[in-house]
């Protein structure tokens, strides 16, 4: 646990003490229900949740003190105030939370990776993490808690066993990743490509380019960028690393210092051979798929840069635990089921349907989609180019969720796949599934995270 002492949080934090009946801290919580006796609670505001509310609270759960903002209430100042413990008030809570961890995490002479990108980057943020537990335990980004409070999380769970950090970094917008990526300070950032997500925000490819090179931005002279080569506009950043920076580029089509070649399936892993400074290896990733391949270059470019062996590399993408939910295969009643349902995008839906065509050689292909949130001008488009991806590839049928599913329907009838059924709710789609389901048929559920699929897999057991 990060203990803090009151005058490294007024440094911190430029924050101004109010009461200081405390002056040790043994850790820094923002949740109550994570209140322990002499931690330090950050009490953060958002859209429908004000934790300046539950500040007296707190003090009287035993936190020995609390932060809050420069714009909190006379009434909830006053109620803190009548607690045994500290009162600081900052400017912003949030930002204050951010340099704690900020702060902690420069007490640690450990390599921190930092990893963006429109897809992939929570399976490549476990692979690389992996990668480098074959050297000591690592600290890495739980889920996808990759934003302004899930980073500092993530940081602030740094703890002097650990060998390495790799932090996944999202965004939503432009400078978001340049205001959130100091705060890790990563020696490594890697960008796994450039897609669709977010186009309602950005607008367009090259303005989430543009927001993802932030990464590339924020690497200081003496570290590594490492870049999806057979992305044209990830490949494109290298102009925009520093001097001094070393830049590793990864893929499988276009030349590349960390390429896969060979690539091929057995059961539920993938096989590749990777030639890197004139050695080549073979290596075993438990997964399958196209794009995990990508995904593993990258790891495997992070263990190269920090010095791993290739046998070190290897070893650590055996130990692999995947987050949940991404391409994960399960027997539910006669069926087999394909568990993609963590979220999904017009790259991540076109690689899932194109692993599972490849993988499946007997029994019926079926897809379960749901809609793929924030495409804003594409997203018609996009979900019809889905339905047709599923006929090109052979499904025998699609069930789908959601106003946009149903545009992948209607293109899936378009290509000739005839048997395909438009759902408004997880209970309909799991009823009609139990209606055409075989013995033996594979079945897989992807569409974004607000959409829920995996709840269908549930109803069908």
């Amino acid at each position: 646990m990060p203990a803090f002492t009151l005058e490294e949080i007024l440094t911190a934090t430029e924050a101004k003490a109010l009461k200081t009946d405390n002056h040790d801290f043994a850790d820094v919580v923002t949740d109550t229900r994570k209140i322990e006796q002499g931690v330090l609670f950050v009490a953060l505001k958002g859209e429908r949740f004000n934790g300046e509310d539950f500040a007296a609270e707190s003090l009287k759960k035993g936190a020995a003190g609390v932060i809050v903002g420069k714009d909190c209430s006379k009434e909830n100042l006053e109620a803190a105030g009548k607690e045994q413990g500290t009162v600081l008030q900052a400017e912003d809570t949030l930002a204050a939370y951010q340099q704690l961890a900020h702060l902690h995490r420069l007490r640690f002479d450990l390599p921190v990776v930092a990893i963006t990108g429109s897809n992939g980057k929570t399976t490549t943020k476990d692979l690389t993490a992996a990668v480098l537990s074959a050297r000591g335990p690592v600290q890495k980004t739980q889920a996808n808690f990759n934003n302004e409070i899930g980073l500092p999380l993530t940081l602030l769970g740094i703890g002097a066993e650990h060998k390495a950090a790799v932090v996944e970094i999202g965004m939503r917008g432009l400078h978001q990743i340049e205001a959130l990526a100091p705060i890790a300070a990563p020696q490594i950032g890697i960008v796994t490509n450039v897609g669709e997500t977010h186009m309602e925000l950005l607008g367009s490819l090259e303005n989430i380019a543009k927001a993802k090179a932030e990464l590339v931005e924020a690497i200081p002279a003496g570290g590594t960028v490492i870049l999806n080569a057979d992305n044209s506009y990830v490949a494109g950043m290298r102009e925009q690393a520093r001097e001094g920076v070393k830049v590793l580029t990864f893929g499988i089509e276009q030349p590349a210092d960390v390429k896969a070649e060979a690539i091929r399936t057995e059961g539920n892993q993938t096989l590749f051979m990777v030639e890197f400074e004139n050695e080549r290896h073979e290596y075993v990733l438990p997964m399958v798929g196209r794009h995990n391949v990508y995904n593993s270059l990258a790891a495997i470019a992070a263990g190269f840069a920090l010095g791993l062996t290739a046998a070190e590399i290897h070893e650590g993408l055996l130990s692999l635990e995947a987050t949940k939910m991404r391409f994960e295969c399960q027997e539910v009643g006669e069926w087999h089921v394909v568990n993609d349902a963590y979220n999904a995008s017009p790259m991540s839906m076109k690689a899932a349907i194109e692993t599972l065509a490849e993988l499946v050689k007997e029994g019926r292909k079926i897809a379960v989609m749901g809609d793929m949130l924030e495409l804003g001008e594409v997203e018609e488009e996009a979900h019809r180019q889905v339905g047709r991806e599923l006929a090109a590839h052979s499904f025998s049928a699609v069930v789908t969720r959601g106003r946009l599913g149903a545009l992948i329907a209607e293109g899936a009838k378009d290509s000739g796949l005839a048997e395909a059924y438009c759902c408004e709710s997880h209970e309909e789609a799991a009823a009609k599934l139990k209606e055409i389901l075989q013995p033996g048929d594979t079945v897989l559920f992807k569409g974004s995270r607000g959409m829920q699929m995996e709840k269908i897999i549930e109803l069908l057991r």
